[in-house]
């Protein structure tokens, strides 16, 4: 365990300087790059919560578009600096979350994937709806971050220095869902997964953990989406459609939702991927279906399971060859 812990430590630590030297070594395009891809490992990590209790929400990525609106509402049309509206939109999301978790904890199976999506296109609905305040299919417009309101420092409309934000902000989140992953709020909820009527035996109230997941995988979901705003300073309704969760569907399939790093694995993986078959990219649709085609078929578990895979095998060669051998 200690090993492990050492292991890690080590990996976490290069990792740590290639993200710090890494911008002022690329393009300012690849830098922006990096910092979407931040941004969606927020969003799968945050989506594999709620996946800890048994459901699959077709409603995540409006949960990150309520972040986004919210914020673009609190700093752009009220003024509130953007260390106030960061929190406050991801509450929005939260309680957003919190909100249609109600009628969906009460579904099961395919009934909760079609409720999920009925309720993510509803809200995003009344953005395309409602001109006033969410700007209709044009949307609405989102401030530069500033590090001081008023006082001239860090510019955030440059590359490098909303890079680092972004790295910062996804420490915190990352740091914040990996305690609760391995705290006990986070084994209930796993247990819930696993055997929810054993789960309700024991006293766990399986729904309030599923609301409660709902609640704070969204708050993480709308933190996504407030950083994505605050890049692109304009949100438009089809930003949060059905491809882009189609998208999230593909990256935890294909990383694998059973431990905390496979949505990043998934994220980081086909992301770079995507970015390589730029050229190509007519065709991307069709490799990411074969790739998860594959997926299903031969690593039902994601890209997770590959080392226990990979070690079982050499284990049956092993095996096979002393038999051979006796």
């Amino acid at each position: 365990m200690q090993k492990n812990n050492v292991n890690r430590s080590v990996w976490l630590t290069i990792l740590a300087i290639i993200m710090v030297v890494a911008p002022f070594t690329i393009s300012g395009y690849k830098v922006d790059f990096l910092t979407m891809l931040m941004v969606n490992v927020i969003l799968a990590v945050s989506f594999r919560l709620i996946t800890t209790t048994g459901g699959w929400s077709l409603a995540h990525v409006p949960m990150m578009g309520a972040g986004a609106y919210a914020t673009a509402l609190i700093s752009g049309k009220l003024g509130i600096p953007f260390w106030f509206s960061m929190p406050l939109a991801g509450l929005a999301a939260g309680l957003t979350g919190l909100a249609i978790s109600y009628p969906l904890v009460r579904t099961k199976d395919f009934s909760f994937f079609v409720a999920s999506f009925a309720a993510g296109e509803a809200i995003r609905l009344c953005w395309i709806r409602f001109k006033v305040p969410f700007g209709g299919h044009r949307g609405l417009g989102v401030p530069i971050p500033e590090l001081i309101p008023g006082v001239p420092a860090l510019d955030f409309a440059e590359a490098i220095p909303y890079y680092f934000l972004t790295l910062v902000v996804t420490i915190i989140c990352l740091s914040l869902m990996y305690r609760l992953d391995n705290s006990r709020i986070g084994d209930s909820m796993k247990a819930v997964q696993s055997q929810e009527a054993l789960a309700k035996s024991v006293g766990i109230n399986a729904d309030g953990y599923k609301m409660l997941a709902f609640f704070i995988g969204s708050f993480f979901a709308g933190i996504a989406g407030v950083l994505l705003a605050h890049r692109l300073w304009a949100i438009e309704p089809h930003q949060f459609g059905f491809t882009t969760t189609l998208y999230l569907l593909v990256w935890v399939v294909f990383g694998g939702s059973h431990t905390f790093a496979g949505p990043i694995i998934g994220v980081v993986v086909l992301t770079i991927l995507g970015e390589v078959l730029q050229p190509l990219a007519d065709w991307v649709p069709m490799v990411y279906g074969i790739i998860i085609i594959l997926t299903l078929i031969f690593l039902p578990d994601g890209l997770e399971s590959l080392p226990s895979r990979l070690g079982s095998s050499a284990g049956k060669i092993w095996k096979i060859r002393i038999s051979f051998g006796d």
